[in-house]
């Protein structure tokens, strides 16, 4: 798989892909998440939440690539446009993984190539796919959904 990119009215097109895409589906249409306080917000325990933030924006070269093992990332910008840089993990050098936290950071790393999302739009990133977030100018406001990868 590789990461994919769409408009938010058609993410239940990608429910197939894990059953966790549906509940993110009822949560954004039961909650006024986009107005919601930044913070944690658990969804299903151990398998679903989502993450409120504001980010500052970076330039390409400042972003660093990160990857997931465990969970599934569908970031939504929502207040501005956020550019994501894309590489597979295969193409990725060893590092040390934090299990804990479900996360890999590499830097000095150039992703093979870049993709612009506006707000209205999604992007879902699988444990395969390593990405670089955040870049973009001023202050990004943002939710991550974080799935459990069910097999």
């Amino acid at each position: 798989t590789i990461m994919i990119i769409d408009n938010l009215e058609n993410l239940m097109q990608y429910a197939p892909l894990n059953p966790l895409i549906e509940e993110v589906w009822k949560f954004m249409q039961t909650h006024d998440w986009k107005n919601m306080a930044n913070g944690h917000y658990e969804i299903i325990p151990n398998r679903l939440f989502v993450n409120i933030e504001d980010d500052q924006g970076k330039q390409k070269d400042e972003a660093v690539v990160e990857y997931h093992r465990k969970m599934i990332d569908i970031q939504v910008p929502m207040n501005f446009y956020e550019t994501y840089g894309y590489i597979p993990v295969g193409d990725l050098p060893n590092v040390p993984f934090d299990t804990e936290k479900d996360i890999a950071k590499v830097p000095n790393v150039r992703p093979r190539c870049y993709v612009k999302l506006l707000p209205g739009e999604f992007a879902i990133f699988f444990p395969q796919d390593g990405h670089a977030p955040c870049i973009s100018e001023g202050s990004l406001h943002k939710a991550v959904f974080k799935l459990l990868v069910i097999d």
